[in-house]
């Protein structure tokens, strides 16, 4: 049975059928997948959730499919992690990761929204998937079009990460690199999307593709006991799993599968680029467009899709925006390695280096409930850090030597 009654408009509330639609034609405003909450709330309870498999589909009533899923089967149910240790170094004394850089199949949280996109072009008849990236949601469209029998053409800027660029062409990908930033690469597709009529998973599909963040959010407030947190720290590129992780706290809320907690979103930006946060900063309505310079490639968008409605969830909900420079993203990657033993790509160091700021500004309170959002694995992005950590110490194969070296060490 479909819970999804069709799509509307963000802007002026226009409908339209469940089609694969993304930008409204009275307005122009980006539309989003419309509920029928009266009838899911007779749907679902605690109990038939808890009784499903672990992935992202034990929420299916919420997420915008009408059939059963086909992609994605295994994707999600990520840990969420009590981290005592990082809580001690920053003077906290309840913070959690939620560690989706261990998500199934390409260790990011794209491998959520791609598998509902990709779910969603099965129904619409596609063949063929395409997608503009800036590396893991390339990865990850690779990887389950693979696995789904679909076509794939995959745009990203030229200049990624090697591991990102590996991690998508491995799978036998049709990837094309352009000449230019994120920005650039979403331009071309806009184009090639209208020419073509394929399924871009953040484009054409993005009304869809955005849903299947908000299984994150799903299962934060599952694992913390049916409860929501005080405050999320959340990586932004495009913005949209902020706005997606709000919409998945107010739905749950709507089911009465939570109580209302009052929760704070607080949006985190690479200082290299950081139109959202420095709007925010500054009282502006808008964002002012940037071109990114920033070692976190993964949320260097300079024109943020949902940076708008981004910073409207950060008003309402009473959090804030903060931002990293590259030395202090290298500083977070490696304060949670050595904490908490988990490796995160710059975008989590981005979350990490926000969270130990705003902790330090007094903004987040040092004695209620934060969960940090860590999106992606850091063996993606192993060339950020590579000149800040030190080099192994090299040895015969002599105890004597290790003696040594021992006695230095042991101080």
């Amino acid at each position: 049975m479909s819970f999804v009654k069709g799509l509307k408009c963000k802007e002026c509330g226009e409908e339209y059928p469940k089609e694969p639609l993304h930008v409204c034609e009275m307005c122009f405003g980006p539309l989003e997948a419309a509920y029928k909450y009266d009838e899911i709330k007779e749907s679902i309870s605690r109990e038939i959730i808890e009784k499903r498999d672990h992935n992202i589909w034990r929420y299916k009533e919420l997420l915008p499919i009408d059939k059963d899923p086909t992609i994605g089967l295994e994707v999600g149910h990520t840990p969420l992690i009590r981290a005592h240790n990082l809580g001690k170094a920053l003077g906290v004394s309840e913070i959690y990761i939620k560690n989706d850089a261990v998500c199934f199949p390409t260790l990011s949280f794209k491998d959520r929204v791609v598998s509902v996109a990709l779910s969603k072009a099965i129904e619409f008849g596609f063949d063929t998937a395409a997608c503009a990236s800036t590396g893991n949601l390339a990865n990850a469209v690779a990887a389950l079009t693979t696995a789904g029998n679909l076509k794939n053409y995959i745009f990203i800027p030229y200049d990624l990460e090697q591991a990102k660029i590996i991690g998508t062409t491995v799978y036998g990908a049709n990837v094309i690199g352009i000449k230019g930033a994120y920005d650039d690469v979403n331009r071309l597709c806009s184009e090639v999307a209208g020419k073509f009529g394929w399924a871009f998973v953040n484009i054409n599909m993005r009304p869809y593709y955005a849903e299947g963040s908000k299984s994150l959010a799903f299962e934060v407030m599952e694992q913390l006991g049916w409860r929501t947190p005080k405050h999320m720290v959340i990586p932004m590129a495009s913005g949209s799993l902020l706005t997606k992780v709000w919409k998945a706290i107010k739905e749950f809320e709507i089911m009465g599968l939570v109580k209302e907690n009052g929760t704070k979103i607080y949006g985190a930006q690479a200082k290299g680029c950081s139109p959202i946060t420095t709007a925010l900063k500054n009282k502006w309505e808008i964002f002012k467009p940037v071109k990114p310079n920033t070692i976190a490639k993964s949320l260097a968008i300079g024109t943020p899709a949902d940076g708008f409605y981004a910073m409207q969830v950060m008003n309402e909900s009473g959090g804030w925006g903060e931002d990293a420079t590259d030395q202090e993203i290298i500083d977070g990657i490696k304060l949670l390695a050595s904490t908490e033993g988990i490796f995160t790509e710059t975008a989590g160091g981005v979350t990490i280096a926000v969270t130990k700021k705003l902790i330090e500004q007094g903004v987040l309170p040092k004695n209620e409930s934060i969960v940090v959002c860590i999106t992606g694995n850091g063996l993606k992005t192993q060339e950020a850090i590579v000149d800040d950590i030190s080099e192994p110490h090299i040895i015969d194969a002599n105890l004597e030597e290790f003696e040594e070296l021992y006695e230095t060490l042991k101080d």
